[in-house]
């Protein structure tokens, strides 16, 4: 592979990074940034007057990931060129189904060719979608093959995120990218770090990802009754007590994160969905057991790996980055440590990320999180 990082800070021109010797040749383009900038027009003519024959994947993010750095109000760009591989990028807006992102993911599944794929990468609209839908259509016709990824962002702000395939960001996007390629190594793992705390409590009602009862109160009271004077900064200051969820038909407990609140029907309206009949209860964390789980999922990454990465985009969640606050690329920092300096990193904040557990390829959404897919040729 060979690669080019740029940076662009808000108010700044472009800044190189990491330059590649030669013109890089039909690269794949990564480009994650803030919002509020990725809204200029002028950036996707910027991007592609660089990468004349690029193709240019786009996605808002809540802090950008470049190297061992976190950013914020800034725009990183990866440009990857593989040597050995191939790789093909379908798109769909989930505007264009009425939000159904069942029929997204099923969409975009079919017009991804089956033969010698060996990994899906998802870049999503992260502000309405419901990632658990989102996954299940994209596994209807790939079942066997891995899915790793995110949900873009926007800051704490939850309002709108942006992403897009070869033209300027809009609402709604869905990018698939299936990667080819019979010496392609790719690896990937999730792992969170935070404490489950408190009673457990039972999912008495609840429909796809929206929360309404636990042990058959309103789901919304007993929550801001355990924030207290935090439930004024709703639904911001949930990312700090995410809800951990034990359900039959899963064979691990996983994270949900609450994306908005419904206060005329006294409900949460969660990342993904949360099964009625399941079991929850809330999470914390602080600063090391965060660290400590990037270095945790780092290591699972590199566990049968045969040959160092070269690539590793990471995508973490933006309640670990509220958490860490000053502290945020210490996270980064224990990723390296443990697959190594030699890889270039790309990687953004999310509100949402797309993995399997460890030890399967069936995907799943997660919350809290520090995900990695690890690409080498």
């Amino acid at each position: 592979m060979k690669f080019e990082q740029l940076t662009k800070l808000k108010g700044q021109d472009w800044a190189v990074t990491k330059s590649s010797t030669a013109a890089l040749q039909k690269p794949l383009v990564l480009v994650f940034g803030n919002r509020y900038l990725l809204e200029d027009p002028n950036i996707f003519t910027e991007i592609r007057a660089r990468y004349p024959d690029g193709e240019l994947v786009f996605g808002s993010t809540a802090g950008e990931i470049l190297g061992e750095n976190v950013f914020e109000e800034s725009i990183t760009l990866t440009a990857i060129e593989f040597e050995k591989s191939t790789y093909i990028i379908k798109r769909e807006n989930s505007l264009d189904y009425e939000k159904d992102a069942l029929q997204v993911g099923k969409q975009l599944s079919t017009q991804l060719p089956k033969e010698d794929l060996k990994h899906i990468f998802v870049i999503s609209e992260g502000s309405f979608i419901n990632g658990s839908a989102l996954i299940d259509g994209l596994e209807q016709e790939s079942s066997e093959i891995a899915i790793t990824g995110g949900l873009c962002g926007d800051d704490a702000r939850f309002q709108t995120t942006l992403a897009s395939y070869n033209e300027s960001p809009k609402e709604g996007e869905v990018i698939a990218i299936g990667f080819y390629g019979e010496t392609l190594e790719i690896s990937f793992a999730q792992y969170g770090g935070w404490t489950p705390f408190g009673p457990e409590r039972l999912i008495t009602k609840a429909t796809e990802n929206i929360l309404y009862e636990l042990d058959n109160q309103p789901a919304l009271d007993l929550y801001k009754k355990y924030l207290g004077d935090k439930a004024k900064e709703l639904p911001q200051s949930a990312l700090l007590y995410p809800l951990s969820v034990k359900s039959a038909n899963k064979t691990a407990p996983f994270v949900r994160t609450i994306l908005n609140i419904d206060q005329e029907a006294n409900a949460m309206i969660l990342a993904g969905d949360v099964p009625e009949g399941s079991v929850v209860q809330l999470m914390m964390a602080n600063v090391d057991t965060i660290a400590d789980g990037a270095y945790k999922a780092a290591e699972l990454g590199m566990e049968h790996r045969k040959n160092k990465p070269e690539l590793a985009v990471l995508i973490s969640c933006i309640g670990r980055k509220l958490v860490m606050d000053q502290r945020v690329e210490e996270e980064i920092e224990e990723v390296i440590a443990a697959i190594g300096a030699q890889a270039v990193i790309s990687g953004f904040y999310s509100y949402g990320e797309l993995a399997p557990f460890a030890g399967n390829t069936s995907c799943e959404l997660h919350n809290q999180t520090m995900t990695l897919t690890l690409f080498s040729e």
